[in-house]
């Protein structure tokens, strides 16, 4: 059994630090997971992060470039070596390293730089993705709006209720998949999602969801269907 706050504390551009992402249940309970092995070894050629982390085109809403010499290189996109048991098709979240892997072929896996729970907000274990949205609303739970009832004022009708509707204002960046419990019985609160504050990655910043740099979390959506497995290690 674990439990957590039921928000993400990290702010949002343009709200005043007062709105996040993420919002869940209260205690929860997961699989255990396994301990963590070395996943990957050596990076397989150099990226051209001029192009991966350039300005997206054909987006309901502009994704702009990216300056990745904001944050340390061993977060930016890679093709790894992976050493994990995990076949084609898996998500692996390392909190330790700030890293997520996406196992793409045996013996390979694209890793990605990721923004994590801060300290005390850490959580272990298996899930599956149910859901995945592009552009989604986020609507705040309502104890988000009990603690901090300044944020009424800065959300807007959606179709789910006040909130922040879709687009580059949106802490849930350019998508969001969403975390069930293993086997999909019930929404956990968390998700993987794209941020308004890609300079946050690489730190411990949530209060449980996984971010990533937007031009990343298309990248990583386009790859990971619906129930696709997740595992977070210790």
């Amino acid at each position: 059994m674990i439990s957590r706050r039921l928000f993400c504390v990290s702010a949002a551009a343009g709200f005043g630090g007062a709105l996040s992402a993420c919002s869940g249940p209260g205690p929860l309970s997961l699989d255990e997971s396994r301990p963590r092995p070395e996943l990957a070894a050596r990076t397989l050629g150099r990226p051209d992060y001029n192009a991966i982390y350039g300005e997206y085109a054909g987006e309901q809403f502009d994704i702009k470039a990216f300056d990745y010499r904001q944050v340390d290189p061993r977060w930016l996109r890679q093709t790894v070596q992976w050493r994990g048991p995990e076949g084609p098709g898996a998500i692996i979240v390392d909190p330790a390293n700030k890293h997520l892997y996406f196992t793409e072929s045996p013996g390979q896996a694209t890793r990605y730089g990721v923004g994590v729970g801060r300290e005390g907000f850490g959580w272990t274990g298996l899930a599956q993705i149910n859901m995945k949205r592009s552009w989604p609303d986020w609507v705040p739970p309502q104890e988000m709006v009990q603690r901090s009832p300044e944020i009424v004022a800065q959300l807007e009708k959606t179709p789910r209720g006040l909130g922040v509707r879709g687009g580059p204002r949106s802490p849930l960046g350019a998508r969001a998949m969403y975390l069930f419990s293993d086997g999909g019985g019930h929404d956990l609160g968390y998700r993987i999602h794209g941020t308004t504050e890609p300079e946050t990655i690489g730190t411990n910043v949530s209060s449980g969801c996984i971010r990533m740099v937007n031009q990343d979390i298309v990248h990583l959506f386009t790859r990971a269907a619906v129930g696709t497995k997740v595992t977070v290690l210790a």
